[in-house]
């Protein structure tokens, strides 16, 4: 795929592409970034897919400002502080998620939190207020390999796996963002980088460190210990639905109450997941069946949130 210099021109198609589904990488001040819309779940998926991501990870979502995640998440004083200090910057909050977001669920992971954050990138901002979107980015690399700091590493890892790359120049921090989850009481730090947990000490005073003597762990992207459930219990390799129960179908099936995908597109399955699963978590069930999903591709991922979904509770 070419690798194609940050012109207006470049921009406005890389944003074209945006809003038709398709992913693009772009660079920002910490790495290059795998973007596709926030909004669209087969765009989302497309990423996972994309990466070879080995699970639903919770997603980091780019806008081109504060005002842009206004409907997406719910920002307290802290958030704004941090906000109207480190902001365009490295630095990503995990906030609570308003009922109504429009922002995919697979993105979130399905979780009721959404990291957010405005990268300090001029090709950054210009591609996210052109296209008029919230976008998903995760770094532009094969999951497990090293992020890539130029457009040429991006080809290296990702050729013919998406619409474009813009290339900005060499990334300035060159480490993923700092990761702060402001979704409870306490502000916990979940991963370090750009911004130092000494300058959020300063603004937030306390600051706890993810791990540090905590129970249960914290909800963020890159820890998967805490995902949405069902409050219906869920019952796996399902043949067909018992008694009250819904059926969550995958191919061909009688009788679904839902089905992840028909034709067995393992992308569109993903891109189904977790708006399904809440969509049939409702009192006239008493359980969830999920047919079979095949171990291979996007499906090992698919099975991976299953087996959390249908864990015991408190595991």
């Amino acid at each position: 795929m070419p690798i194609t210099p940050a012109t207006v021109a470049a921009i406005a198609e890389a944003a074209a592409f945006l809003r038709a589904g398709s992913l693009v990488a772009f660079p920002t001040e910490t790495v290059y970034g795998l973007g596709g819309d926030a909004t669209d779940d087969r765009a989302v998926a497309a990423i996972f897919a994309a990466k070879g991501r080995p699970a639903f990870n919770p997603l980091i979502v780019h806008g081109p400002d504060r005002d842009a995640f206004g409907a997406a998440v719910i920002m307290d004083d802290r958030a704004a502080r941090l906000a109207e200090r480190f902001w365009p910057g490295p630095l990503t909050m995990v906030l609570p998620r308003r009922a109504e977001s429009a922002v995919s669920l697979l993105a979130s992971a399905g979780l009721d939190s959404i990291a957010v954050r405005v990268p300090a990138h001029p090709v950054a901002l210009a591609l996210l207020q052109a296209a008029g979107r919230l976008v998903a980015a995760p770094s532009a690399n094969p999951s497990g390999r090293i992020s890539p700091t130029t457009a040429r590493h991006v080809a290296d890892g990702l050729d013919g796996k998406l619409a474009m790359i813009l290339d900005g120049g060499a990334c300035r921090v060159g480490v993923e963002s700092t990761v702060i989850d402001l979704s409870s009481r306490t502000p916990t730090l979940l991963r370090p980088g750009g911004v130092t947990l000494e300058a959020l000490r300063d603004i937030l005073g306390t600051v706890a460190i993810a791990g540090a003597g905590q129970s249960g762990g914290p909800r963020s992207p890159g820890m998967l210990a805490s995902h949405y459930a069902p409050a219906l219990p869920v019952r796996l390799n399902a043949t067909a639905a018992e008694p009250a129960e819904a059926l969550l179908a995958f191919g061909p099936a009688e009788g679904a109450t839902l089905n992840l995908s028909a034709d067995e597109n393992l992308a569109e399955a993903a891109a189904n997941l977790f708006s399904m699963l809440r969509s049939l978590d409702r009192p006239d069930y008493r359980g969830i069946a999920v047919m079979p999903i095949p171990e291979d591709g996007l499906g090992l991922a698919i099975n991976d949130r299953l087996r959390r979904a249908a864990a015991p509770r408190g595991v």
